[in-house]
């Protein structure tokens, strides 16, 4: 069999000031051949990328301001789906033709080996035969690479860390981005009454056709308090979801309940809070006020999935499978509002940045 045709990929020459500075000077298209199989290990496989997931970790990689940097210059989208092309002499359980998506903790940008430059948005991916999984039957390749990184940080945060329970009342902020969504998702298959917010009350039309029970639209004066407070009768909320950090967060603190738990998933409004350019220290770190916290006994809890997994990898095991059998039975399912070909894919990760769309943005080498 001969080899597919060249193809492109997206390369992030250098660290930007910020996000926005990366994509107007250090984020370019180039021509991309065929991986050389020659160079590859026995596990290796390569994957045709059918779609990749824009994702908000994308966007701050590229200027160093996420945790974990991958060292330009390298290819990014952590997570996409695809058909395997080619494997290597060991590989088992993948044969060419089958459909994938890729574990974005143990292949491309976000892995810690040496499969970091091989990321998504690219018509060629390298990975590890174990950075593979089958792709979910009933999914789209769109939604299969919207499924590992949503729904692993929202079971993260909400089941392992929050504890949440059936009856219990949860506030989801950001819960029309792409993990708020999956959280909106995870909370009602655990029982528990979800009050969603957003700033668009059309975006938070399709949230609550999801099975939020309430949606709350925050204004300009990012008040919000006395609506949630309402819903819940006076009492507030169990659990806070808090992928957006800064005056909602403060905001979200007033809206709950005696002994509540805040989870710190973010902080998207607030995303400089690191230096650019890949530098570290955080000169503008997000504050929580004490004084809340203590009078009403929070437990406020940190919530990186992605670290967590790293450093205990025995974490993965219950929420894989609890995912999985969940897709499988048809109980979650990704949603994707917007598809970029690769050629655009500079006006995809703007629109990821500005939150246009509910849910998933992908780019389709």
């Amino acid at each position: 069999m001969s080899a597919p045709g060249p193809g492109q990929r997206v390369v992030v020459r250098e660290f930007g000031e910020t996000p926005l500075d990366a994509l107007a000077a250090h984020v370019g298209l180039v021509a991309q051949a065929y991986p050389e199989v020659d160079g590859l290990g026995p596990r290796d496989v390569i994957v045709e990328v059918r779609s990749a997931a824009v994702g908000w970790v994308d966007l701050l990689m590229t200027s160093g301001q996420y945790q974990h940097m991958p060292a330009p210059p390298y290819c990014p989208g952590l997570e996409y789906a695809g058909v395997v092309a080619w494997t290597g002499a060991e590989v088992e359980g993948l044969r060419v033709g089958d459909s994938v998506l890729s574990d974005g903790l143990r292949t491309g940008p976000r892995s810690l080996g040496p499969y970091q430059q091989w990321g998504g948005f690219a018509s060629y991916a390298v990975a590890p035969a174990e950075g593979l999984l089958p792709l979910p039957a009933g999914l789209s390749f769109d939604q299969g690479c919207n499924l590992l990184g949503n729904y692993e940080t929202a079971y993260h945060c909400l089941i392992h860390r929050g504890r949440l329970a059936a009856g219990e009342v949860v506030l989801i902020n950001g819960a029309t981005g792409s993990t708020g969504l999956a959280a909106v998702d995870l909370a009602k298959r655990v029982g528990a009454t979800v009050i969603a917010t957003g700033r668009s009350a059309a975006k938070l039309e399709q949230v609550a056709a999801r099975g939020a029970d309430h949606v709350v639209v925050i204004g300009a004066d990012l008040g919000f308090r006395d609506e949630v407070k309402a819903l819940t009768g006076g009492r507030g909320v169990d659990v806070v979801y808090d992928p957006v950090g800064g005056k909602v967060s403060l905001e979200s603190l007033r809206c709950v309940t005696f002994g509540a738990r805040f989870l710190v998933v973010g902080w998207a409004s607030t995303p400089f809070v690191a230096r650019g350019k890949g530098q570290r220290g955080a000169p503008n770190a997000n504050v929580l006020p004490t004084n809340l916290i203590m009078m009403k006994s929070l437990d406020v809890l940190g919530c990186p999935a992605a670290i967590s997994a790293h450093r205990d990898p025995s974490l993965r095991e219950a929420r894989l499978r609890d995912l999985l059998a969940w897709v499988a039975a048809g109980e979650i399912s990704p949603h994707v509002d917007a598809r970029y070909p690769l050629a655009e894919v500079h006006e995809a990760m703007r629109a990821k940045w500005d939150s246009r769309f509910v849910g998933g943005v992908v780019v389709n080498p």
